[in-house]
C-alpha cells in the first residue's frame, strides 16, 4: 500500500534532522514512540517547569515504550547544564536555533510577542502557582517569541498533538502517550 505524502513527507522531514548525538529524528521514531517535547527559551520558568515534570513521569513514559526527544533552541553546551540538572542527560536532544523543525507545517508551533503573555491572566496564574519562584527566570539567549508544543509520534505519524496557546499551559505528557 503507498504511502500518502503527507506521512512520506513528515518522514522526509524527519530524516533531515539529527539529535545531539548524531542520531536522525526519522531513526528514532523507527526504533520505538517518541514524545517530540519542544522547549521555548532556557530563560522560561515554564521551560525549566516542563523539564520537571517530564523527569518525574520519565519512567511511566518508557515503561510504555516511548522514547521523550527534546528540541530546544540553545546550544548543546547552553542546554547541557539544564538537561544536567533535571537528571535528563541521557535523553535524546535536538538542538535548533533557527527553530526550523518548530515551523514545519506538520509541527506549526506559533510564535508570539513574548511581552503580551505580561498581561495574559493565564500566565500569571502559572507564574503565582509557583512557576517563577520554583524555576525563577534567566538572561533570554533563545528566541523568546517562539512558543513549545509537544508530540506523540508513532509509526512516522503524529499520533496526539499539544500546541501551546500560552507560554503557561501544561500538557498531560502521560496522557499525550496513552497513559493519562
Amino acid at each position: 500500500m503507498p504511502q500518502s505524502t503527507e506521512h512520506s513527507n513528515l518522514a522526509d522531514s524527519l530524516r533531515e534532522f539529527h539529535t545531539e548525538t548524531g542520531r536522525s529524528l526519522l531513526d528514532l521514531v523507527d526504533e520505538s514512540p517518541v514524545l517530540l517535547i519542544f522547549l521555548r527559551h532556557f530563560a522560561c520558568a515554564f521551560c525549566a517547569q516542563a523539564l520537571d515534570r517530564v523527569s518525574q513521569v520519565r519512567t511511566q513514559i518508557e515503561a510504555k515504550g516511548v522514547r521523550p526527544v527534546f528540541v530546544h533552541l540553545g546550544s548543546p553546551e547552553r542546554a547541557k547544564p539544564y538537561f544536567d540538572y533535571y537528571h535528563l542527560s541521557d535523553v535524546e536532544r535536538i538542538s535548533n536555533p533557527e527553530a526550523t523543525l518548530y515551523q514545519l507545517p506538520f509541527f506549526a508551533l506559533s510564535r508570539t510577542n513574548p511581552y503580551l503573555h505580561f498581561f495574559n491572566p493565564t500566565v500569571w496564574k502559572g507564574w503565582l502557582k509557583g512557576a517563577m519562584f520554583k524555576y525563577g527566570i534567566g538572561i533570554i539567549k533563545e528566541d523568546a517569541d517562539q512558543m513549545p508544543g509537544v508530540f506523540f509520534l508513532k509509526d512516522r505519524k503524529i499520533v496526539r498533538a499539544f500546541r501551546h496557546r500560552t507560554i503557561a499551559d501544561e500538557p498531560d505528557y502521560l496522557k499525550l502517550v496513552g497513559t493519562g
